[in-house]
């Protein structure tokens, strides 16, 4: 009987560590490039990590020098040139199930931690995820115009979200790249710091989402994404709504714990450290 596929370990790591699943894209002597076989097991691994009860938080970075170099030119497109219909499909679909799809509707938290090449499709699981650090050092780069193609798999989109319709059409015209410092002034990435310290101040980011509400903090992330295309009208309805789910869902109790601990043991004081020395 043949045995089932591991979930990962070939072409992606994964990490547990108190909370936190780190998860690795491993193809380090390809700059990461992501093939069809990488982008299969990381449909595996978004799938199983989403109940895992070891993964609180979801980082995505490489292994190497590299984030990611794209997509892998020679596996995902040449190899499959002259492939039935029905191939090609699959081979597309399963990189954008993982990489947009599943990523920007994720039920935990997920954070891109860029530490180094970023180039191409790596984009799209970047903007997917809900936060970004990139290293200072780290170099991005939308090159497809340099192989005359456009950048697609909802690079454009992705992009476009992101940083804003000038930066993006002035980097996919030209191909130049950028740094991690020129990415975060953007909006690319949240923040970028020196390479040193991003997996430091990476954990630190994910240890403060895990002190929240998760059911809130799912609403929040999903809701943050919805409303963008509502007019204001049906998004206030929409987030009254949201709001009824999470308190339904388990942030009741949360909120009643929250608001005693604030206004009654005055133990609580969000943000009060912002205010210490004014009057």
């Amino acid at each position: 009987m043949a045995q089932n596929k591991p979930l990962w370990g070939e072409n992606v790591l994964v990490e547990f560590d108190e909370g936190i699943a780190w998860v690795t894209l491993n193809r380090p002597a390809k700059r990461n490039a992501m093939s069809p076989a990488l982008n299969e097991e990381m449909l595996r691994v978004v799938t199983a990590l989403a109940t895992d009860e070891r993964c609180g938080v979801f980082v995505l970075t490489g292994a190497g020098e590299s984030f990611a170099a794209g997509m892998d030119l020679k596996e995902y497109f040449r190899m499959t040139d002259g492939a039935p219909d029905t191939i090609l499909l699959h081979v597309r679909r399963t990189a954008e199930e993982w990489q947009w799809r599943r990523l920007r509707d994720y039920p935990k938290p997920t954070i891109a931690m860029v530490n180094g090449w970023c180039f191409g499709g790596a984009f799209t699981p970047v903007c997917a995820c809900d936060l970004a650090i990139a290293a200072e050092e780290a170099v991005f780069g939308l090159s497809e115009i340099n192989w005359g193609i456009l950048p697609a798999g909802n690079v454009t989109k992705a992009t476009m979200e992101t940083m804003g319709y000038r930066n993006s059409l002035y980097y996919a015209m030209t191909g130049e790249s950028f740094t991690g410092k020129k990415a975060a002034e953007m909006g690319l990435v949240n923040e970028a710091v020196p390479l040193a310290s991003l997996r430091e101040r990476t954990r630190a980011l994910a240890k403060t989402l895990l002190e929240k509400n998760q059911t809130a903090l799912r609403g929040v992330k999903i809701a943050m994404k919805r409303v963008k295309y509502m007019d204001w009208e049906v998004s206030a309805d929409y987030l009254y709504a949201k709001m009824g789910e999470a308190l339904q869902l388990g942030a009741g109790k949360n909120r009643e714990n929250a608001m005693k601990a604030f206004l009654d043991d005055k133990t609580f004081r969000p943000g009060v450290e912002h205010f210490k020395g004014t009057k």
